[in-house]
């Protein structure tokens, strides 16, 4: 367990942490926003982050987003802000027994010295719901507040309990600006870096971001580590080449890395392999990546998140399938959790394909957001009061059960939106059928 003591941080103008031992992302991490790069559609003026630190209250949340795009910092300067004690646990190394040690000492923070406690839980995806029910009393009852930090879906990892409990936010991987920003300042205000005279070009610049992914964290770690193989030329000057740069990450990082490059382009291509229909290839990218270890359930996640957007009503038992194979590979695991990974991978390959369920969501989101609330058509409002039914609030509503087929052809829309078509099924698979259902039945509407 680890105790940040942000009241003790020293606020010097360049905000960096000097470290001499620790690692270059370490000794450059921003203590305050001043020097934070990234997360605009949170921190920027008048979002969702800037208003709370603005406030001065700071609820339980979630920070949801890849690796070294800034979540522990993040959580640490919220820390700062509101003069609270910082803990931080991992949940791969911490188990209930910690937890309790920070409530007892949060307890102890509000009732003697009136201080707030925030409590960050890295990787809190891996916490199981034992450990994870130990928080709910605590953060329901304002004894610490909580921010957690995980790579993975919180939908899927954290109980609902706690969720219910917790904002999420999302945070997105940094880009070329941003990395541009984290590499002039370690040049210029890191105390080990300054001391070189270090050259690095643009197409070198441009490699060592695209070799980090994303990730801030491995954008340094892999610059501290590019000036410490470069040797001084006649000018007494490290030129970080392109080769020096590749032997950085090479040393540092697997050639397939959860956090890193190979690991995105894999999942990337065995994903459009399965929306491709090539039952071949989508097989042969799941076995690399379980060959490098990858999470299965992240895996089938993916696969069930296919299963709806890129097959949907062509084959409805897709996503059935595609479920049952994300609930039983978290009972058996692995070794064999490949079979059942296999089977799922080969029949949502070998599926008819409809992304029109996606494109439907997508264009009533679309609308619902330009168009605001409109009007609920009078006959399809709920009336539960007298005054409700005097203003004629469902009133001519035709109960679909009394028609023959089950069926009559009524206005559900708005006025605004009464002919507009959202889903447009495909010819493929069972939605050929529904396509001809919904003809049938809106003759009008379907022509």
């Amino acid at each position: 367990m680890e105790l940040f003591p942000t009241n003790n941080i020293p606020q010097k103008k360049t905000h960096v942490l000097q470290k001499h031992n620790a690692p270059l992302a370490e000794r450059l991490r921003p203590i305050t926003l001043d020097n934070f790069v990234g997360q605009t559609h949170l921190l920027g003026e008048g979002k969702p982050l800037s208003l709370l630190i603005a406030s001065g209250e700071i609820p339980s949340m979630i920070f949801w987003g890849p690796p070294g795009t800034g979540k522990t910092t993040l959580a640490r300067i919220l820390a700062n802000n509101i003069s609270a004690e910082f803990f931080q646990l991992n949940a791969v190394s911490s188990g209930v027994k910690e937890v309790r040690d920070v409530i007892s000492r949060a307890e102890l923070n509000r009732k003697r010295l009136n201080k707030r406690t925030i409590l960050f839980i890295d990787e809190i995806h891996r916490f199981n719901k034992a450990q994870q029910d130990a928080l709910l009393h605590c953060v329901e009852e304002g004894i610490v507040t909580l921010i957690g930090a995980t790579t993975e879906n919180p939908s899927f990892e954290v109980i609902s309990p706690l969720l219910s409990r917790c904002r999420v936010y999302v945070l997105a991987s940094l880009g070329k600006d941003d990395f541009n920003f984290i590499i002039e300042r370690a040049l210029r205000e890191d105390e080990v870096l300054k001391r070189e005279k270090i050259s690095l070009g643009n197409d070198e610049r441009d490699l060592l971001m695209l070799l980090s992914a994303g990730d801030a964290r491995m954008l340094l770690n892999g610059l501290e580590i590019a000036v410490r193989l470069s040797k001084l030329n006649a000018n007494k000057e490290k030129i970080l080449s392109a080769k020096i740069i590749e032997e950085a990450f090479q040393r540092k990082y697997a050639k397939y890395d959860k956090a890193g490059e190979e690991h995105y382009n894999t999942i990337s291509a065995f994903i459009k392999s399965l929306r491709g229909s090539d039952p071949d290839a989508s097989v042969y990218y799941l076995a690399r990546m379980l060959d490098a270890g990858e999470d299965i359930l992240f895996i089938a996640r993916r696969m069930v998140i296919l299963a709806s957007e890129d097959i949907g009503n062509a084959n409805p038992q897709a996503l059935v399938l595609a479920t049952s194979c994300f609930q039983s590979i978290h009972y058996i695991g692995m070794p064999e959790a490949r079979i059942i990974l296999s089977q799922t991978a080969i029949y949502l390959a070998s599926s008819p394909k409809s992304n029109a369920s996606y494109f439907a969501i997508e264009n009533a989101m679309e609308d619902v957001v330009k168009l605001q609330n409109l009007p609920i058509p009078l006959h399809l409002r709920n009336a539960p009061t007298k005054l409700m039914k005097e203003l004629n609030y469902g009133k001519d509503y035709k109960y679909a059960h009394h028609y023959e087929g089950n069926f009559i052809e009524t206005q559900y829309l708005p006025d605004n939106l009464k002919n507009k078509i959202y889903y447009e099924p495909t010819e493929n698979g069972e939605e050929q059928t529904i396509k001809e259902r919904l003809k049938n039945w809106w003759m009008k509407k379907r022509k």
